[in-house]
């Protein structure tokens, strides 16, 4: 683990190599104020020595002037080391997270990964700067004040070292209980993100429902959990340092006593007393702060822990051997495919599932709600991989195609779209990297969407907002169409592209993907039977499995069928003037 850690200073070496010098030369100069002391008391007030007195208090001003020096690039580049690293492994986290399969984001919260993102790395990066700096200061610091107070006098040196293996015993006993309150309190702190995250992101449903009580009372838990994690974690952190402040009192007792003895029996002289009761500190301090650093180190350590649980994931891969393919016909076919999500329960979501789709033809899923339509759709895109059977576009099984590759060729249309913060070009030139601006006002043109752009004070400079949300659900969604005309895939998936709109905006938009499907491979998830009865086939599944095929005139004949009974739902409400939206997605 520290192997790991410390390559991370790799690219930063020279910057760290300064800040340790810078830190050691600190900690050099730190100790010339107990030696000229203990010369002073011994020599050179006894002598009066006026001129040396002064020198050597000059001496100590300019090694003080440097030392401010040294501690400025301590500070400064200590804290830029620590910056870089946080940087780095931010990028490398966030470069894992974006490689991470579907099956990560089902099971962890938005806020909980943030989480990993901010307080966790915030912690490591103060461990990267504090840690070898402090080691590097308080190993020169114990080494020298051994030397030191043992050349003064080494019996009463002994007497003072003796008791620092109870310090350390102390510290090593507390330490595993702190650490295991740490996690706690990280954990919690996570929770509490999740539930800030998904409170904000749906602060308009709460008001809608009048839920802020409810919102309140869920914050509230994970707020109290992240208290009890805390008073665990500040109650060991108490113990760990009461006890340790105490060690050192006893320190400069037993130094008191047993100096003041020394010095009653002559075997010590009233200046070297002296002395080796101000260089005493000398001892003291690094214990002191290594006892502090045990405690960043505990939070630093748990937080870098928690980045490796993310690095160390398995991420998306190709199968060996796939390669890309700039041409695609868009011959699909599903040959008996299995497919369950990795839940306890591993219940089957798709059960034998064949079906083909020619070059240019439009297929469309309809059936009850869970059926495992829309799983259908991910598993084309391989968001997920079937647990048996075969998924082939022009014959090539797609586990023989590269994801990158795969997906250029796949533009999907979805209910609930997703839009970036930033402007209504930025957003449509998310359907391809090098797009130009005409290319952009084309693919506006082509989803109906450009004459509401150029209404707008700024035209495709205009902020859309966080999600969109200053646009209506048709024009994100006419926002949307304009991405994959600008991506030109030659297979389309249409997944309740139109179950949100009224009738006049779903007309719009009918308009828009009957344009977006002309050539391409095109299939539609469908909860409103007018809007596939064109379609080459239509595919009722239910329980995940195909139980009716065929055309939309071929299934309407069968009294009994499920398509024909969803169909007379929807034809009957009709004739009361009422668009009902089955929920069948």
């Amino acid at each position: 683990m520290l192997k790991r850690f410390f390559s991370y200073y790799k690219p930063y070496m020279k910057m760290f190599i300064l800040d340790m010098f810078c830190a050691l030369s600190n900690s050099a100069i730190g100790v010339l104020y107990p030696i000229i002391t203990r010369y002073m008391l011994n020599d050179l007030i006894p002598e009066r020595k006026f001129n040396q007195i002064i020198l050597f208090g000059s001496i100590l001003l300019f090694a003080y002037v440097v030392k401010m020096l040294m501690k400025f690039c301590v500070d400064y580049f200590g804290h830029m080391v620590g910056t870089d690293l946080q940087a780095d492994m931010r990028r490398d986290l966030f470069e894992k997270i974006e490689k991470l399969p579907f099956s990560f984001f089902d099971n962890n919260e938005t806020g909980k990964i943030m989480s990993r993102i901010t307080n966790d790395l915030q912690e490591i990066s103060e461990l990267a700067h504090h840690g070898p700096e402090m080691l590097v200061m308080t190993s020169f610091s114990l080494i020298f004040s051994l030397i030191y107070l043992s050349s003064i006098n080494v019996t009463l040196a002994l007497i003072i070292f003796s008791c620092s293996p109870l310090l350390f015993i102390i510290t090593y006993v507390v330490r595993k209980k702190h650490l295991e309150s740490s996690r706690r309190a990280r954990s919690s702190l996570a929770q509490i993100n999740g539930n800030v995250n998904s409170s904000v992101s749906g602060i308009r449903i709460t008001k809608a429902f009048n839920n802020a009580d409810k919102e309140m009372e869920k914050f509230e838990e994970g707020n109290k959990a992240f208290v009890e994690a805390k008073r665990g974690q500040y109650f060991t952190m108490a113990i760990q340092h009461s006890t340790t402040v105490f060690v050192t009192d006893i320190f400069n007792v037993v130094c008191l006593i047993s100096g003041g003895i020394f010095l009653y029996n002559g075997a010590i002289t009233f200046g070297d007393y002296s002395s080796f009761i101000v260089s005493v500190t000398l001892f003291t301090a690094p214990i002191l702060q290594l006892v502090s650093w045990m405690e960043q180190f505990n939070e630093g350590a748990t937080g870098f822990e928690r980045f490796c649980e993310i690095i160390d994931l398995p991420i998306e891969e190709d199968r060996e051997g796939a390669k890309d393919y700039d041409e695609l016909n868009g011959d699909i076919r599903f040959e008996h495919v299995y497919f369950s999500y990795d839940t306890q329960e591993k219940r089957e979501v798709l059960d034998d599932i064949s079906f083909t789709v020619k070059k240019g033809d439009t297929v469309a899923l309809v059936g009850p709600s869970g059926g495992g339509k829309t799983t259908i759709c991910h598993l084309l895109e391989k968001f997920y991989h079937p647990d048996s059977g075969c998924i082939s576009i022009d014959k090539i099984d797609i586990e023989d195609i590269t994801m990158s590759s795969l997906r250029e060729h796949i533009g999907i249309v979805q209910q609930d779209v997703f839009l970036f913060s930033g402007t209504f070009s930025e957003n449509i030139a998310y359907g391809k990297k090098d797009a130009s601006m005409d290319e952009i006002i084309d693919a506006a043109r082509k989803a109906n969407i450009y004459d509401y752009i150029m209404s707008l004070p700024e035209t495709f400079d205009t902020e859309i907002g966080e999600r969109g949300i200053r646009l209506s659900g048709g024009q994100k969604q006419r926002l949307s169409i304009a991405r994959v005309f600008l991506k030109n895939p030659e297979i389309l998936i249409l997944d309740e592209a139109t179950s949100s709109l009224d009738n006049a905006t779903e007309a719009l938009i009918q308009e828009a993907l009957n344009t977006l499907k002309k050539g391409r491979t095109t299939i539609v998830v469908a909860h409103r039977l007018s809007t596939i009865r064109n379609a080459n086939e239509i595919l009722v599944v239910s329980n995940g499995r195909i139980i009716e095929n065929g055309t939309h005139e071929d299934l309407v004949k069968k009294k009994n069928g499920v398509y024909r009974k969803l169909y007379d739902s929807q034809f009957k409400d009709s004739d009361y003037g009422i668009d009902t939206k089955m929920m069948m997605s």
